[in-house]
């Protein structure tokens, strides 16, 4: 059966690897936004000679704008046109964004190019996890991870390019010196998008700039440029290009996707090649707004809030932790060396990248669901030994180690266990992308604050009640899940042909050859059943 597994796996690869390979270079592009901004800050303070608070409202500009493109990057995912220009533009933005930061020397100026990043970063986000989802539907939980798995790559890769061209003393050059060890320590404490308690510390804001964060930028944006020009030559293949083309083709007519078909003698390929289309290809929140919303079930829209509700958490988690980890080592009652502390977030991103690798192989064997359990579990058991072994700093390394291992793989698993209940009818990538955007956002302020009123060992407390209240809408969406589930197989498909139906689309469709309201693709789960009903 594990033959059988990877040989559908592959095939449906083959058949979509230009488009598979270069929506994961496209999340590349998107790591390398998420952590070069947190070792550079200090650097761009003196670019803009600013002071700390006022540099940091370059951190609220991309966060505010990510959630922002977020929510409007399904807007652009109606046809395969819209779908890939907007990529083309916002990875291309990255670059340019890159390419301008050295050249702003005003805060306004650099807040705003964040803000241009921050979109981008967005409309990347939800565009490329709905592809992925539109294209392998049942399978496409190991093409997720590997998605995911290219953010932590470009997370890991960003810090690296940028660590030789900073300041080691103050950039500044006033009346008096900062000490290195000093910067090392603030610079640590921003490396994860800090952006509370920094009121005390006073640094120089007039006087002459010594920086050569420039070449680090410059360089990143080098490194970038290869992604837009990889969905320009994406698009030539796809004659997007071409006078003659249909713009209003929708994004999967031309993809083909190898199908397989069960036998009496086995496993034979298909002779005609099967066209699969996404239902939520219609438009935004389409199936939500074809016809009366009151024919859904109320599960339907439990789903869509719960998932989100679970992504919120999880992705505050990651943000919060990456934010505020380094604060937490150097203060009472860890004390940690500043050195020893600024490791900390390297190690969580390298444990998620690590996580999100290791994932893709067990995606072959388990379900998403079960996948979930084990990593929502784990969070809470790390976070819960981080509280009681507190004092331990080798076991906070470890459990740093294992929380980035367990809640790296919650994001693609939820998504693709979400689309799979509904079915691929409603409009769960965009509302768990947007959820888990604001979950980073807000979740960073409520600790921040805490942390701030109650101190740092707070920080860990955040993080066990953020868990447990994830792992409780968690368990709350499986027994959703399973009265979803019931009433669809008691009223299968009805109210979706009929809206289909009415606006026109399901006649249209069919003559295409698309079939409308059920999903065509066979999953290797279905495989196993007809193997046993074959097998003597």
């Amino acid at each position: 059966m594990k033959h059988l597994l990877n040989e559908r796996i592959w095939a449906l690869f083959r058949s979509n690897w230009q488009h598979t390979l270069t929506y994961w270079i496209v999340f590349f592009s998107f790591g390398l936004c998420v952590a070069f901004l947190g070792p550079t800050i200090l650097d761009l303070r003196c670019q803009t000679q600013s002071t700390l608070q006022e540099i940091t409202l370059v951190f609220f500009s991309q966060q505010f704008f990510l959630f922002i493109g977020s929510t409007i990057g399904g807007f652009f995912s109606k046809t395969l046109a819209s779908s890939l220009s907007a990529l083309a533009v916002s990875t291309l933005l990255i670059s340019v964004v890159f390419a301008v930061i050295p050249l702003c020397h005003k805060l306004l100026l650099l807040a705003f190019a964040m803000a241009v990043s921050g979109l981008a970063m967005g409309i990347i986000d939800t565009i490329s996890n709905l592809q992925l989802v539109k294209i392998y539907q049942k399978d496409s939980t190991v093409f997720l991870q590997t998605l995911h798995f290219f953010v932590g790559l470009g997370a890991l890769v960003s810090p690296l390019i940028a660590d030789p061209f900073l300041s080691d003393t103050s950039c500044v050059i006033g009346n008096s010196s900062v000490n290195a060890t000093s910067l090392t320590h603030l610079r640590h404490r921003l490396a994860g998008r800090h952006v509370h308690n920094v009121s005390s510390v006073h640094l120089h804001t007039e006087g002459e700039v010594v920086t050569n964060v420039s070449y680090a930028f410059w360089i990143m944006a080098m490194i970038n440029l290869p992604v837009p020009v990889a969905i320009f030559i994406l698009m030539y293949f796809e004659r997007l290009f071409s006078c003659g083309s249909n713009p209003n083709r929708r994004l999967l007519d031309g993809d083909v996707l190898a199908m397989k078909t069960w036998g009496t003698t086995g496993l034979t390929e298909d002779a005609g090649h099967q066209k699969e289309s996404s239902r939520s290809h219609i438009g935004l929140f389409s199936c939500c707004l074809l016809g009366n919303t009151n024919s859904f079930p109320l599960s339907f829209f439990w789903i869509h809030i719960l998932g989100g509700l679970v992504l919120f958490f999880s992705d505050g988690i990651v943000g919060s932790y990456t934010g505020f980890v380094y604060s937490y080592a150097v203060a009472p009652p860890m004390n940690l060396p500043h050195k020893t502390a600024g490791y900390l977030t390297c190690v969580f991103w390298a444990a998620i990248t690590v996580g999100r690798l290791s994932a893709i192989p067990l995606t072959y064997q388990f379900k998403p669901i079960r996948l979930l359990v084990v990593n929502q579990v784990g969070v809470i058991v790390t976070l819960l030994l981080l509280l009681i072994f507190s004092n331990s700093s080798v076991f906070l390394f470890i459990g740093t180690c294992g929380l980035g291992l367990f809640i790296s793989s919650i994001f693609p698993c939820m998504l693709a266990l979400t689309e799979d209940i509904l079915e691929y009818k409603g409009c769960a990538t965009t509302v768990l992308v947007t959820s888990a955007g604001m979950g980073e956002m807000v979740l960073q302020v409520i600790v921040g604050s805490v942390m701030h009123n109650k101190g740092s060992f707070s920080f860990l407390l955040c993080g066990m009640i953020f868990g447990c209240l994830g792992f409780t809408f968690f368990v709350l969406l499986f027994f959703v899940q399973q009265s979803h589930k019931n009433v669809t197989e008691a009223f299968p498909n009805n109210s979706c042909t009929e809206r289909l139906e009415q606006n026109g689309i399901k006649e249209r469709l069919e003559q295409n050859g698309i079939k409308t309201c059920s999903a065509t693709v066979p999953n290797s789960r279905d495989m196993s059943k007809r193997e046993a009903s074959i097998d003597p």
